[in-house]
């Protein structure tokens, strides 16, 4: 069996300048594969600050295929301010209130449609407001090139327009280069840039607004970004006072060494909110269903014990092969009663501190292939990604029903999950929101939807699904589900003469670097997942040896290895 998990970020390309429309015009999504420590028990204290109260705005102008696209990205936002216990409201800057901004302790404008007319009552507020202002992107000349606001003057920046690519891309030439590196703490943030050039089409956010500091008194460059192909630099976060400009939106087209973790780290100081400086890591087993090999199991649960490591394993309560795939075309079906290898290992792997997260129930969908084998473990269960839809029994009863399902054969035996884990970390809205009925935290990347049934094929007002990791642990986010971080990704290896759907390879030192970037944000986590048929000698693999590095790298990066119990 074949078991791969899949960590979805589904992210598209904001609307472009005039100049880039057309080879922005396209969703794309792209997935992010993604010695002895000190063992932390106790949950860090609670925060005395008073949480801040946000506000959001978002562009949502009507009868474009974006409508959608800048909601997606303030539920984005919305996330990553569920980590300071923010009350957050998100509105459509057309709905602003004249006077809105003073009763909150920050507003965040997502500048995301490209000349989107904003209200003369925004805008009179954002030229006079104390009050922390953050705005994103576009539509800031509307601001700064009117006179009746004096922007220039009282803010110390000068907004001088767009950047873009260096030049059109083409084959010959794929990447001419644009602003595409955010300097920060000693390490190069890159953006995500791809060029399809059958299709003659990028792939990629390249748009950066460019201002500049006109009076040092008032402004400051906080960040830098730099042109690849030039060389040259400009500020990519400016501050004046409580009024800061981020020159692009860094929730397209996000990775674990992307300038989003910038942002997410900046954060603190939009919002004053300066959490101490602590780097925790966190280690789990993933897939774990009833043919899992007791020796794999047993062999990476007696090493984290001898490192004194806490870790977790996710538990796939019952296992399904409808369509006897891997049993001679016999269909097979093992509930937790009966799997006595799974209980085995499971067993073994708590004496030595494990933790257990419940991965799914069954972790496959019905009798179909959805869209691998119908296996546990190989496919997903919440969510048919066949035709990329809610599956058709969606609804908060039937997402309760197996959640505690699974729940109920996990207790039988003795097993007190800590945490729910959906398959494949892809759940339709309804279901995301279930599980908060039953479990305390999820432990997960995330996909999250401006719908609750998203209507992926219409032409225009299209609804967007996008994908997001965390840094960092957050309290609430838009489902309410609390979560804990997984942000570094899994080791993979090509094994594609065996199996077809394992043909790229993720390595122990990919992790490690992204755990090197992880640490610029003040608060950042290392958290990546392994599955234990890496292990299988028939493989092939040095499954053992990789995973071992991997650990060895995050601790002496100076982490801290923590039970996903304690994390707050």
């Amino acid at each position: 069996m074949r078991q791969q998990l899949q960590a979805l970020l589904n992210n598209a390309p904001d609307k472009a300048d005039k100049a880039t429309l057309q080879a922005l015009a396209t969703q794309v999504t792209q997935i992010i594969r993604t010695g002895t420590t000190t063992t932390t028990t106790t949950p860090p204290p609670a925060s005395t600050t008073t949480p801040p109260k946000v506000l959001v705005l978002y562009d949502a102008p009507s009868g474009t295929p974006w409508d959608k696209l800048p909601q997606a990205y303030a539920i984005m936002l919305r996330n990553l301010l569920g980590h300071f216990d923010a009350a957050v409201d998100m509105v459509p800057v057309q709905q602003y209130a004249a006077g809105a901004v003073e009763n909150y302790t920050a507003t965040f404008y997502l500048g995301g449609i490209y000349d989107n007319q904003l209200p003369a009552a925004f805008l009179g507020d954002a030229a006079t407001t104390t009050k922390t202002l953050v705005w994103f992107k576009y539509n800031i000349w509307q601001l700064a090139w009117n006179s009746t606001y004096n922007f220039t003057a009282n803010r110390g920046i000068q907004y001088n327009g767009l950047k873009g690519m260096n030049a059109a891309p083409s084959s010959g030439k794929p990447n001419p280069g644009f602003f595409d590196t955010v300097k920060y703490k000693g390490l190069d943030f890159v953006k995500y840039y791809q060029y399809d050039a059958a299709r003659n089409q990028i792939n990629g956010d390249p748009d950066m607004g460019w201002a500049v500091i006109a009076d040092a008194t008032k402004a400051q460059q906080v960040v830098p970004v730099a042109n690849s192909g030039t060389a040259e630099q400009i500020p990519y976060i400016l501050r004046s006072g409580n009024f800061w400009y981020v020159a692009d939106l860094p929730f397209s087209f996000i990775g674990p060494r992307d300038r989003y973790l910038v942002f997410t780290d900046l954060l603190h100081d939009m919002l004053g909110v300066n959490h101490a400086e602590s780097h925790k890591a966190l280690v789990r087993l993933e897939d774990v269903g009833a043919l899992v090999s007791v020796q794999a199991m047993k062999t990476l649960s007696d090493y984290l014990g001898s490192k004194r490591i806490p870790f977790s394993v996710a538990v796939i309560p019952r296992y399904r092969d409808p369509l006897g795939a891997y049993n001679g075309g016999v269909a097979m079906e093992v509930p937790l009663s009966e799997a006595k290898n799974l209980q085995t290992a499971i067993n073994h792997a708590r004496t030595k501190g494990a933790e257990l997260v419940m991965h799914g129930f069954t972790h496959q969908y019905g009798n179909m292939r959805n869209p691998h084998t119908g296996v546990s473990g190989d496919d997903y269960e919440f969510w048919n990604i066949v035709d990329n839809s809610p599956v058709q029994e969606d609804s908060t009863a039937w997402a309760y029903g197996r959640m505690s399902n699974g729940l109920t054969d996990m207790r039988a035996i003795g097993w007190n999950p800590v945490a729910w884990e959906p398959p494949h970390y892809h759940t339709s809205a309804i279901a995301a929101r279930t599980s908060t009925q039953l479990f305390p935290v999820t432990y997960m990347r995330s996909v999250y939807y401006t719908a609750d049934k998203p209507n992926f094929y219409a032409s225009v007002a299209k609804d967007f699904s996008v994908g997001q990791f965390y840094p960092y642990a957050i309290g609430r986010d838009y489902y309410g589900q609390r979560i804990i971080p997984e942000n570094l990704g899994n080791i993979e290896y090509d094994i594609s003469t065996i199996d077809p759907t394992s043909n790229y390879n993720y390595t122990s030192e990919d992790l490690v670097t992204n755990a090197k970037y992880a640490k610029a944000v003040r608060d950042g986590y290392a958290s990546f997942f392994f599955h234990p048929f890496w292990l299988e000698p028939n493989l092939g693999t040095p499954g053992f040896e990789d995973f071992k590095k991997t650990v060895e790298g995050i601790s002496a990066l100076g982490f801290t290895w923590v039970a996903p119990s304690t994390v707050r």
